[in-house]
C-alpha cells in the first residue's frame, strides 16, 4: 500500500480539516462560532460540514436558546478515528522524508 493511499479525501480539503481539527479538540462547537473562528461564509461552511455529516464524521445537535435556532457539532467515533489516522499518515509521510 502506498503512503498516500493512507490520506483520507474527505480531510483533502483546507476547511474540513479545520473544522474537523476544532472538533476534535473540544467537545462541542456551535455554527456562528465555527463561521467567525474560521473565516468563512454560511453557505461554504455549511456545504463542508454537509460533506462531513454524510461521512457519518460529525454529529448535529439542532436547539433553541430562547428564540434563536442554534446548531452544535462534534466530532463522532468514526470521525475521530479517520481523523487521527489521517494525522498518522501524514506524519508517516513526514517522517520517510527525512
Amino acid at each position: 500500500m502506498k503512503i498516500f493511499d493512507q490520506f483520507n479525501k474527505a480531510f483533502e480539503n483546507r476547511l474540513r480539516l479545520q473544522i474537523m481539527s476544532v472538533l476534535v479538540a473540544n467537545e462541542y462547537y456551535d455554527f456562528n462560532s465555527l463561521k467567525e473562528l474560521l473565516d468563512v461564509t454560511d453557505g461554504n461552511l455549511a456545504s463542508h460540514l454537509k460533506a462531513l455529516e454524510k461521512e457519518e464524521y460529525i454529529i448535529i445537535t439542532k436547539s433553541f436558546i430562547g428564540r434563536k435556532p442554534n446548531t452544535q457539532y462534534e466530532a463522532s467515533a468514526l470521525g475521530k478515528q479517520a481523523f487521527k489516522k489521517h494525522l498518522e499518515a501524514l506524519e508517516n509521510l513526514i517522517k520517510q522524508q527525512k
